[in-house]
């Protein structure tokens, strides 16, 4: 198949039309309501028509795609959430997009869009005592899927119901780049309506492109950056210990000492997950002048780097002009780590390209 097309939905800052283009997937429009991120995606896709906000869509008069990625509203699904569910105001967005998938279906006689992503966190899959995610797989296969004996979803599973192949997998980030991203843990969902091969998609074993370095798509991978060993032009290797924070506060309260001590991190530990509305510290010294280290957070540049993306992705909006600190935390902190979403594209253009 020639001409792979993808529309965005909850688009953020464009990470799935990015690893979209770099497998040959043409991103046609993305729906997004939040200012910055609009202006940071219009700058790196400026033939990407924005359709703005989700609730005022009718997937039948928007052009058809053959890919349909939605990474919706986490903030009442997160355990560090209000744990509302899908009836929260936020996460609940989901039903919408669910009705642009079928409304886009039954005005293309069954024919687009072919696959549909979704991306959620990993919370998704005990909230509402576990019932949400049985609506998840209800809602995409029109069919009642049963809660598992015992008791708990998988981290990865297959249905298959009413001509959709749905397959599901808990992906995290640190794990699929060298260097080493942030613990990222998501949950990708892919559906085939048009086969039996979203299996495929999110199970196969394939090559992954390399991470972005400074400025560009692809190549060499970005310079080694916040996680040791790290050789400096002095030669110096600096020590990097991510704090655990929510380990912290817990042993703090409880009083575990051991606890707490551990919580500063180990060489080993990844760091922590990027979160839209708070920054994670860290300690960084060298190993010959423990005492000249210091505490301190992330830069924005960091951040990039601890989610795969390009450098200076969220720097400039369309128009050249500087997205505030704040905003690039925001964003970056509700982004999909690029790798994992190269992955699942890559398997995508595979199948489609048949």
């Amino acid at each position: 198949m020639d001409g792979i097309t993808l529309g965005s939905l909850f688009d953020g800052i464009g990470v799935f039309p990015l690893a979209a283009r770099r497998h040959g997937i043409v991103p046609l429009w993305a729906s997004e309501i939040v200012k910055a991120p609009i202006s940071i995606t219009r700058r790196h896709f400026p033939d990407m028509e924005h359709l703005g906000d989700i609730t005022k869509l009718d997937g039948g008069k928007i052009p058809a795609v053959h890919v349909l990625t939605f990474g919706s509203p986490c903030q009442n699904l997160s355990q560090i959430g209000n744990r509302t569910g899908l009836a929260g105001v936020k996460s609940s967005l989901f039903f919408h997009a669910i009705r642009i998938i079928k409304e886009m279906r039954d005005a293309t006689d069954g024919q687009y869009p072919v696959i549909a992503v979704w991306e959620n966190v990993m919370g998704s899959l005990s909230s509402n005592d576990r019932l949400d995610y049985a609506e998840v797989l209800r809602a995409f296969t029109d069919a009642g899927i049963p809660i598992p004996r015992s008791g708990r979803w998988a981290n990865a599973g297959m249905v298959r119901g009413q001509g959709v192949e749905l397959c599901w997998r808990l992906l995290d980030a640190q794990y699929w780049a060298r260097p080493r991203l942030a613990r990222r843990q998501r949950i990708f969902l892919v559906a085939d309506f048009g086969g039996r091969r979203a299996h495929e998609i999110l199970f196969k074993p394939r090559s992954m492109l390399q991470v972005s370095p400074a400025g560009r798509e692809g190549g060499v991978p970005a310079a080694q950056i916040h996680r040791g060993p790290v050789i400096e032009a002095g030669g110096r290797i600096p020590i990097v210990r991510p704090f655990q924070l929510f380990r912290m506060r817990g042993a703090a309260n409880d009083r575990y000492h051991v606890q707490f001590r551990d919580s500063f991190g180990f060489m080993n530990d990844p760091f922590p997950t990027l979160l839209a509305g708070a920054a994670y510290p860290f300690a960084f010294y060298f190993a010959d002048d423990p005492g000249g280290g210091c505490v301190r957070f992330p830069t924005e540049l960091e951040s990039e780097r601890l989610m795969g993306l390009p450098d200076g992705w969220t720097l400039y909006g369309a128009e050249g002009e500087k997205i505030s600190s704040a905003q690039r935390y925001r964003a970056l902190g509700n982004a999909i780590a690029l790798p994992c979403a190269d992955y699942i594209m890559a398997g995508i253009r595979e199948v489609l390209g048949r």
